[in-house]
């Protein structure tokens, strides 16, 4: 069955909405049975019932809203800009009144990850690998006790959000949600090793189709820490750099 936009632009539509489109799959054209209708809706500000998930005669139907604030988020916020930019480019538009939404892809369109957008990525980073010295002794303590709950805590952490961290530094523009992996490895193909233990920390099956046990995928994900770490070093903040070296070396000392 066909899905009706205009109809869902009907049911969705009310004061206060300037724009609504169609992101996502379908508005790539690429969707299938079971990808989610993602509906946005720019707003004034206001807010606005129904930005909720829905059934739509068997597709599930994503709402949400998007004020001034949140637009203005994607061009100055790096992990914003990494997530948005290029679906805003690839937008399908249902509503657009007095062309608010266009000016927006327009921006879009003209992006640059300038040196400004960089330092703020660099930042960011740095942050992230100070968050996640946690997720390394977690990940370590884990490992010393046979602890399931610390290990899968630690894996969790490291394959996404080591992946969050080189998607911002390294400013990768998605595709989309799904992108994460395959986008993030093509802009690290240059450093294979990076790439290996990222894989084998998402517990992926190595080149053999053997499957990884919890505990290779943490000493893994510790390895990856330690790596990112190393490649992040000019840009590490000096406030950061003692505990993320610290971290390091606990790695360095308990994985070999």
């Amino acid at each position: 069955m066909a899905i009706a936009f205009d109809k869902l632009v009907a049911h969705f539509d009310a004061p206060g909405v300037r724009a609504i489109v169609l992101m996502g799959s379908h508005a790539r054209g690429e969707a299938g049975p079971y990808s989610d209708i993602d509906l946005v809706r720019f707003t004034d500000g206001v807010d606005i019932p129904g930005a909720d998930s829905h059934l739509y005669h068997g597709h599930l139907l994503v709402v949400s809203n998007v004020p001034p604030g949140e637009v203005e988020k994607c061009f100055s916020e790096p992990e914003a800009a990494t997530n948005t930019i290029a679906g805003l480019r690839r937008t399908r538009v249902l509503l657009d009144r007095a062309d608010y939404f266009a000016g927006i892809q327009v921006r879009a369109r003209a992006f640059v990850w300038d040196e400004a957008m960089q330092g703020r990525a660099n930042r960011w980073a740095s942050e992230m690998m100070v968050g996640n010295a946690e997720e390394a002794r977690k990940g370590l303590e884990g490992l010393r006790r046979n602890d399931i709950g610390r290990m899968l805590n630690a894996c969790f952490g490291f394959s996404w959000s080591m992946s969050r961290v080189m998607k911002v530094q390294r400013g990768v523009l998605l595709s989309g949600d799904n992108g994460l992996y395959d986008e993030v490895a093509q802009a690290m193909s240059e450093q294979p090793e990076w790439v290996s233990l990222r894989r084998a920390a998402f517990g992926i099956e190595d080149e053999h189709g053997q499957a990884l046990s919890l505990r290779e995928q943490v000493q893994a994900g510790l390895r990856l820490y330690a790596l990112t770490a190393e490649l992040l070093a000019p840009v590490l903040l000096p406030e950061h750099r003692p505990l993320i070296e610290h971290t390091v070396s606990l790695i360095r000392g308990a994985v070999k």
